[in-house]
């Protein structure tokens, strides 16, 4: 384990990482940082001491207790490329509600950039270009709603058009999203077929979120592409 990277600069980046999601573990730390599990723990309690109040669930990870603020983060330069170079990309993506969302969070983030960092955003937007083809626009506007529908449990009240231009009005219970090609599929449990189902968002003629919720599916993401491969290997 390389211990050569400054104890500060670690201390900081690990506040971050707390900060990014509701639980981290010890491990997770490590890995990322390329330290041992032993440092982490030396790191937590340094944390601790300096006043940030660090949740330990045992057998889970870390947490900041809810409610606590802390001070925006400060972004390097190539940070804040970095940043201005996603919201290039995805302006062009084919969805335009994630289009619409990103725009408004990355003018949030320039919010807290240092002002010499943006005079130097604003020359790399107009020194970058994101070339794309014709076929590159926008041909859906249900992204970020269908996000919410995911994390919340909440059905989808579906009308879709096959690219059979086969019409049908289904309820699903949406399970995850996948781009591929430069389209957005949605894989969800279709409750007219009783089986999941992909469905292409720019196929979607409209989506209804319905209040009602359903049950969370018990297995990840890994788990259902393993067996939709056993399925695809039988019924080719």
């Amino acid at each position: 384990m390389s211990e050569d990277k400054p104890r500060l600069a670690r201390l900081t980046a690990i506040l971050t990482q707390l900060q990014s999601k509701r639980l981290v573990t010890a491990r997770e730390i490590a890995d990322k940082h390329d330290v041992s599990i032993r440092t982490v723990y030396r790191d937590i309690r340094t944390l601790e001491k300096s006043g940030i109040p660090i949740v330990t669930e045992e057998g889970k990870g870390y947490t900041i207790l809810e409610g606590y603020k802390l001070p925006p983060v400060m972004f390097t330069e190539q940070e804040a490329n970095a940043l201005i170079t996603a919201e290039q990309i995805i302006a062009k993506n084919k969805d335009q509600s994630l289009a619409d969302e990103y725009g408004k969070a990355i003018e949030k983030i320039k919010a807290v950039l240092k002002y010499t960092q943006k005079g130097k955003t604003e020359l790399l937007t107009q020194r970058l270009i994101i070339r794309s083809h014709a076929a590159a626009e926008q041909t859906s506007d249900h992204l970020i709603r269908i996000q919410s529908a995911i994390t919340n449990y909440q059905i989808i009240d579906l009308k879709y058009t096959s690219l059979q231009k086969k019409s049908s009005q289904r309820k699903i219970e949406p399970f995850a999203l996948l781009h591929t090609q430069d389209n957005w599929i949605l894989i969800a449990h279709c409750r007219l077929r009783n089986e999941f189902r992909s469905f292409r968002l720019d196929c979607m003629e409209s989506i209804s979120i319905l209040s009602e919720q359903f049950e969370p599916h018990q297995m990840t993401l890994k788990e259902y592409f393993v067996q939709a491969k056993k399925r695809w290997e039988s019924n080719p």
